[in-house]
C-alpha cells in the first residue's frame, strides 16, 4: 500500500514537470468495499461473487473508464469488526459504497455509522425488518442504508406461500412447530410465520427459539417430535449444520421445511455429509433455474470460478456491484448524496429479479421490491447431492422426496 502511494506521487510529480495535468492521467478507481464473514459458507459468497461482478465490469471498460476496484474486508462473524473495517473503509480506503454481511446485527451495528460517514451501505443477505424500518423513522438520518435483500417478513410470506401449495393442498398438511435460532432477524420471521402459517391452514403447536451456541439438539427434536406435528418449519442460519447432521442421524420422522441459508450452498452436502437429503429451504435463486435471463450465466461463471455455487447472498452481492456502478454512472459522480439519490431510481434487472426499492413513504422504505414483476421466492429441496427447485410449480424441475425415516402427513 504504501509503495504503491510512492508511486503514484511520483507518476503525479513526473506528468507536472512535463505540463501534463493530472486529470489527463488514468482515472481513479471507484472503490466498494465488501465487509463479510469469510470463514462462513453464506459469508465467503459474498466477496466472491462481488469480484465477479467487478472483474466483468472492468473487462467491458468499467465505469466511464474508471475501474471497479473491490476492497475486502473479514470481520470475523463480529460487529465489532465490521464497524472498525467500516471506519477504515470511509476514511483510509475511500471507499464509494459498502456490501456488508448477512448477519442482521452486524448490518444494525454498521446502519449508524452509514449515517454518521455518509457512506451508501447495502446488505446482500441480512434481513432484519429493522434495518429498512430504521431508514423509514429517520430517512434524513439513514437514507444511507439500502436493504438489498428480503425482509424476514417478505421470506416468511414466501415460505407460506410454497407451504400452502406443497404442504397443504399437496400433502394434507395440518399442524407444524416453528423452531427458529434466536437473531435478530428471526423475530420478525417468527412473527410472520405465527401469523401465516394458520391463514394457510397450518396450526403452530409450538414455537422454538434455541440459542446459536446449541451444539445438542436431541432434547429438542425429543420435545419436537412428542407434540407430533406433521411439519418443523425452520428459521436458521447461522447453525444450519448441526441440527441438519442431527435431524438424520437421529431420524427425526418429520419434514424440515423453511429456511436453512447455508443450505443455498453447494457446500452444504459436503459439511452435512449429506445429512441435508430431504432438506427444503427457501432462496430467491438457483443455479439451474433462470429465474431471470442472468441467473444460469452468473451460476455458471461462478462455479467456472471457484467450483462450488453460490450461497444466497453471492447472488445479490453480484448484483449489487452491477447497479452501484450503475447509480455512479448515472449520478456522474461519487458524491454520497447523489450516489444515494441515484440507487433511489434504481431500476436493474438481475439474477433474483428486477431490482427496485422501496421508497421513503413505505414501512421498508430502501429494501427491495418483491412480488410479481419483482423479486419473489422459490422453494428448494436436497436430491442426491444436488439442489432441486420444487416450487413454484412453473419453474419446478423435481417433486418433492423425503427419506424414508420422515413420515409424510399425506
Amino acid at each position: 500500500m504504501v509503495q504503491d502511494r510512492i508511486k503514484l506521487i511520483a507518476a503525479s510529480a513526473f506528468a507536472l514537470a512535463l505540463g501534463i495535468p493530472i486529470a489527463a492521467r488514468a482515472a481513479d478507481p471507484i472503490k466498494i468495499a465488501v465487509i463479510a464473514e469469510a470463514s462462513s459458507i453464506s459469508g465467503i459468497a459474498i466477496p466472491n461473487a462481488a469480484k465477479l461482478a467487478a472483474d466483468e465490469i472492468n473487462k467491458a471498460g468499467g465505469v466511464d473508464g474508471r475501474m471497479i476496484e473491490i476492497v475486502e474486508y473479514d470481520d470475523h462473524n463480529s460487529a465489532a469488526d465490521a464497524v472498525r473495517a467500516f471506519q477504515r473503509a470511509s476514511s483510509q480506503d475511500k471507499a464509494t459504497a459498502v456490501i456488508a454481511s448477512y448477519v442482521s446485527e452486524v448490518v444494525l451495528a454498521l446502519e449508524p455509522w452509514a449515517a454518521r460517514l455518509k457512506l451508501p451501505m447495502i446488505t446482500p443477505g441480512a434481513a432484519s425488518n429493522e434495518i429498512s424500518i430504521r431508514v423509514h423513522d429517520d430517512y434524513a438520518k439513514n437514507k444511507y442504508t439500502f436493504h438489498g435483500y428480503l425482509t424476514s417478513t417478505a421470506i416468511a410470506d414466501s415460505v407460506c406461500d410454497g407451504a400452502k401449495d406443497l404442504l397443504v393442498n399437496g400433502l394434507k398438511v395440518k399442524t407444524a412447530v416453528v423452531m427458529s435460532e434466536d437473531a435478530a432477524w428471526t423475530i420478525p420471521l417468527d412473527e410472520e410465520y405465527l401469523q401465516c402459517l394458520p391463514k394457510i391452514g397450518i396450526k403452530v403447536l409450538d414455537h422454538i427459539r434455541l440459542s446459536p451456541d446449541t451444539t445438542d439438539f436431541t432434547p429438542i427434536f425429543n420435545k419436537i417430535e412428542g407434540e407430533k406435528p406433521d411439519v418443523l418449519v425452520t428459521g436458521i442460519s447461522h447453525v444450519g449444520v448441526q441440527p441438519t447432521v442431527q435431524w438424520a442421524s437421529q431420524q427425526v420422522p418429520l419434514m424440515m421445511f423453511g429456511v436453512s441459508s447455508q443450505a443455498t450452498s453447494s457446500t452444504f452436502w459436503k459439511d452435512t455429509n449429506g445429512a441435508t437429503e430431504g432438506v427444503v429451504f427457501q432462496a430467491a435463486s438457483v443455479p439451474d433455474v433462470a429465474v431471470t435471463p442472468k441467473t444460469i450465466p452468473f451460476s455458471e461463471a461462478y462455479f467456472k470460478r471457484y467450483g462450488i455455487t453460490s450461497a444466497y447472498c453471492g447472488y445479490t452481492a453480484y448484483d449489487q456491484i452491477y447497479y452501484i456502478a450503475d447509480a455512479v454512472k448515472r449520478a456522474g459522480s461519487t458524491d454520497p448524496d447523489k450516489v444515494v439519490a441515484a440507487l433511489e431510481t434504481t431500476d436493474w434487472p438481475g439474477t433474483i429479479g428486477r431490482i427496485q426499492f422501496y421508497g421513503k413513504d413505505d414501512r421498508f422504505t430502501h429494501s427491495i421490491k418483491t412480488g410479481p414483476g419483482f423479486v419473489t421466492g422459490l422453494m428448494l429441496q436436497w436430491h442426491d447431492g444436488n439442489q432441486k427447485t420444487v416450487w413454484p410449480t412453473g419453474v419446478a424441475n423435481a417433486k418433492m422426496v423425503f427419506p424414508a425415516f420422515v413420515k409424510v402427513a399425506n
